[in-house]
């Protein structure tokens, strides 16, 4: 990734299809890996933070009104969807000019700048320069942050209300990584909405009952609840509602070599017809008025 490449692409609906206050983001479907992104694991391995792909499965977006925002470097370099303070003091080698509030990803070592791959391999040898560190926030994270902002802005400031997509995928063994002991299966959805507070439920009942009728299976908010960027966003009493979406990497690519398997046709098929649907609702929200 070069210095001039760009940080996140935003792409708006195409002429002759109406906006709505529909916004869409893909925080963690980078695949540009910036220079100075050394790490000790085998570049292959690094690559299974990605959220590969999510970007590709809901390309559909602006054809149905949505603003659809997608970051172009990787999750581990420095993530969006982290608060700009979740940051592990151990991974720096020397003092942060601000105080740091690490939470429970920086602990599994997912947070800002992620410091394992997983948890038993770190990313680096040795520790990093605060001043490096700031680097990446200034030159990713906050120009992420002001597109979504800025789109988040013009919804509101357009339409009074705003619904907002944030969009992931999951690996396979996503309670192994989270350390979470589970008898059930991995849902191949998973809506997050942290437990009811960040979007009307009824955005919830749509997507579901889109997405089962595709064959898929769904869960809410288990076994993600949804971070930093819905939290920030979403606020049902004003209007401002954000869902988390998760799907579960193998129904439509393997995992290992981060190619699209044959299920990927399918899901797309499953994703623009769950876009369709959110439209709707959200046309008809803005009738009601």
């Amino acid at each position: 990734m070069q210095d001039t490449d760009p940080v996140v692409v935003v792409v708006d609906p195409p002429s002759g299809v109406a906006r709505l206050p529909l916004v869409c983001d893909s925080p963690h479907s980078g695949t540009c890996y910036p220079a100075d992104f050394v790490t000790r694991v085998p570049f292959a391995q690094l690559r299974q933070a990605e959220d590969t792909h999510v970007a590709a499965l809901w390309s559909a977006a602006p054809q149905h009104g949505a603003t659809l925002l997608s970051a172009q470097f990787p999750r581990a370099y420095i993530d969006p969807n982290r608060a700009i303070d979740d940051l592990d003091p151990e991974l720096l080698d020397g003092p942060w000019p601000s105080p740091l509030k690490p939470g429970e990803k920086s602990r599994l070592g997912y947070g800002l700048v992620w410091s394992r791959i997983a948890a038993d391999q770190p990313l680096y040898d040795q520790p990093l320069q605060p001043a490096a560190v700031q680097w990446r926030i200034d030159r990713f994270w906050k120009p992420y942050h002001a597109a979504l902002s800025t789109a988040v802005r013009r919804a509101v400031a357009d339409f009074g209300a705003l619904w907002h997509l944030n969009l992931h995928s999951m690996p396979g063994n996503a309670y192994e990584k989270l350390r979470i002991a589970s008898t059930r299966p991995l849902a191949d959805f998973v809506l997050g909405d942290r437990e009811g507070t960040t979007c009307e439920p009824a955005l919830l009942d749509v997507v579901e009952a889109t997405v089962r009728a595709h064959g898929y299976t769904v869960a809410r908010n288990d076994p993600y609840k949804g971070v930093a960027l819905i939290a920030e966003i979403g606020n049902p009493a004003q209007e401002r509602h954000s869902l988390q979406i998760e799907i579960r990497r193998p129904i439509y690519m393997n995992e290992a070599t981060r190619e699209p398997n044959d299920g990927f046709a399918p899901l797309q098929r499953c994703i623009d017809a769950t876009i369709s649907a959110v439209a709707a609702h959200v046309k008809l929200q803005l009738e009601r008025g």
